[in-house]
């Protein structure tokens, strides 16, 4: 090859390599700029209720400012529901207080407010971001995680989308508060350290797609955002109620993913019930584990696949409190409609609260957990922790165990233990609690210290 065919050959190159990058418009390093510049640090003091004691512990994450009112949303996991104090730090470095206005552990998001009144007072300013759409990403689409890892100030780490549809299996990761059901996740190989938890995953344009929650302890390039397209369904809410609501039934879909050869149905068609929650609206209704579900109100499903299973789950709780839903089922080869009436979803963690007098850490009695352990009801109170050398630990008490009365006084809530502990504490004198364990009543005495 001549010299001259050689220099052309690699113009060549150059120019088929060069055409397929285009810079940055200015619209979109505007974009990315602003966004930048909504992005906080979050230093947040919560209450802990364990082993008998109240402590406060300290945490540090991300979030971004959604508007000109000064909301920032964050991870659920950063803000806890017990936050009692939120310093929110703006990108010219000072310091303002937040409060928790909305919490939501299932789709591990949370929202706050800056206090505006100081803010005005002040004359500081702030950008706030923009939402893009996280439905319409690709595998390999660019994108970019900004937060404060390990309480650094802003710091930007670029990837990509690996997975746009990734499926977790739920779990109680947020203090034992259940969360992954009703989503699947943005997969990307952008880091996600420590402390970027909270903060956005934006595209190029610098518009929000996901928020940036986990990734995995001693692997590479292995991070995770919950959908944008999630926080902006559930923001509403978030503000208006502090909460989201939503429907239960009890059914705990399964992937038919190469079963369905043993159950004679095509590919494609129906879900399997891989487990129904005893006492539930599903098992009142006489679904079975092993049930296939052809359809729902009459809308065929299809889940052969695990990230198929939180869009379901998904459109049964977006049904109203106490409507019924029709399914049609197969069992044992035939076809049969069975109607569920939906009823509010819980959390299976109730209030949480510590007694340190008497050295108890304890929650309100769930209905998943009455249900989960077979009580009658969810009056009561589940002892949560005992710390050692205390009256309650003298007594016998032990974690786990549910007081159903102080001084034969029914209690039907924490509150209303609250309310006995707040007489003890002004005159302390012995206690007698009725336990209820491994399905047998016990009595126990407290005696002061």
């Amino acid at each position: 090859m001549t010299q001259l065919v050689k220099l052309v050959f690699a113009g060549f190159i150059l120019l088929f390599i060069g055409g397929g990058c285009q810079s940055p418009t200015a619209s979109s390093t505007a974009g990315f700029r602003n966004l930048l510049d909504s992005v906080v640090r979050l230093d947040v003091r919560e209450a802990s209720y364990t082993e008998g004691t109240r402590k406060m512990v300290r945490g540090v994450g991300s979030g971004v400012i959604l508007d000109d009112d000064g909301y920032i949303l964050t991870n659920a996991h950063v803000v806890g529901i017990n936050a009692e104090e939120i310093i929110i730090t703006l990108p010219n470095l000072e310091r303002v207080e937040a409060e928790l206005i909305g919490w939501d552990h299932w789709t591990d998001l949370a929202l706050v407010k800056m206090d505006m009144e100081s803010i005005k007072e002040r004359g500081l300013s702030f950008s706030h971001g923009e939402f893009g759409e996280s439905k319409a990403l690709y595998p390999g689409q660019p994108v970019l995680a900004v937060g404060t890892p390990n309480g650094l100030t802003r710091t930007v780490t670029r990837g990509i989308i690996s997975n746009p549809n990734r499926y977790f299996a739920a779990s109680n990761q947020i203090g034992g508060y259940e969360t992954g059901y009703f989503n699947t996740w943005l997969q990307t190989d952008a880091a996600i350290n420590p402390g970027n938890s909270g903060g956005p995953l934006v595209d190029e344009r610098g518009r929000i797609v996901g928020i940036n929650t986990r990734s995995y302890l001693g692997s590479n390039n292995l991070s995770f955002a919950v959908p944008a397209s999630i926080a902006m369904e559930i923001l509403p809410q978030l503000k208006e109620q502090g909460r989201v609501t939503r429907s239960y039934i009890g059914l705990k879909p399964g992937a038919l993913q190469d079963l369905e050869s043993f159950y004679g149905i095509e590919a494609n068609v129906g879900m399997l019930v891989d487990s129904i929650d005893p006492g539930s609206p599903a098992a009142e209704a006489g679904m079975r584990p092993g049930d296939i579900v052809l359809a729902l109100d009459g809308h065929p499903l299809d889940v052969r696949f695990p990230e198929q299973i939180p869009p379901v789950l998904h459109e049964i709780a977006e049904y109203s409190i106490g409507e019924t839903l029709t399914f049609t089922v197969l069992r044992n080869s035939r076809e049969i409609s069975v109607d569920v009436i939906t009823e509010a979803l819980e959390s299976r963690v109730g209030e949480r609260w510590a007694f340190e007098k008497w050295g108890i850490s304890a929650e309100d009695v769930s209905k998943p957990y009455a249900r989960e352990v077979q009580l009658d009801s969810d009056e009561g109170v589940l002892v949560t922790g005992v710390q050692q050398a205390f009256p309650a630990q003298q007594a016998g008490l032990n974690r786990g165990d549910i007081v159903l009365s102080i001084n034969r006084e029914n209690l039907d809530s924490l509150d209303a233990m609250k309310a006995f502990y707040d007489t003890y504490e002004e005159n302390p004198e012995k206690v007698l609690f009725e336990v209820w364990r491994n399905h047998s009543l016990r009595y126990l005495v407290l005696e002061p210290r």
